[in-house]
């Protein structure tokens, strides 16, 4: 019998696959605990129609990523920090700062998290942060540190 899986089963298959199972296996397991349904026409044409509307929904999340990450491009972030007098910057900047400076000027919320810093920012001047929007899109904001 062929069955669509409705969830990932561990020794079958993933979400949205078409497998063939003894009859039992479906009757007795699959349909009772709704980890499968019978691959009738119905099914299998209400699967291409679901899968469909996924990718429909991933491409618009896609370019709404690729937009934001645009416009991120061309805005920036400036923090004050306080200098000693032989120009050394007293403590660093690090991704929490650079996000509620984000919120606080621009009114954009950035998770931290995503922020790929290696190392918090010590230097006076102007760095490019990466910011992962998306797992396909990496956007870069520039963070621009002066003097308090």
């Amino acid at each position: 019998m062929k069955v669509i899986l409705l969830e990932d089963v561990k020794t079958l298959g993933k979400k949205g696959d078409i497998v063939k199972v003894s009859d039992g296996y479906a009757r007795n397991l699959l349909f009772p605990k709704k980890l499968g349904a019978e691959a009738t026409p119905k099914n299998l044409k209400d699967l291409e129609m679901k899968k469909k509307s996924e990718e429909h929904a991933a491409a618009e999340v896609l370019a709404g990523a690729k937009k934001f990450a645009e416009d991120l491009a061309a805005k920036q972030v400036v923090i004050p920090i306080k200098v000693g007098s032989s120009g050394r910057a007293f403590g660093s900047v690090s991704t929490k700062e650079i996000a509620e400076a984000a919120k606080e000027q621009l009114g954009i919320e950035i998770d931290k998290k995503k922020m790929l810093l290696d190392a918090p920012l010590k230097e006076i001047g102007e760095t490019k942060v990466e910011i992962r929007v998306h797992p396909q899109v990496v956007a870069s904001l520039k963070v621009i540190l002066k003097e308090a």
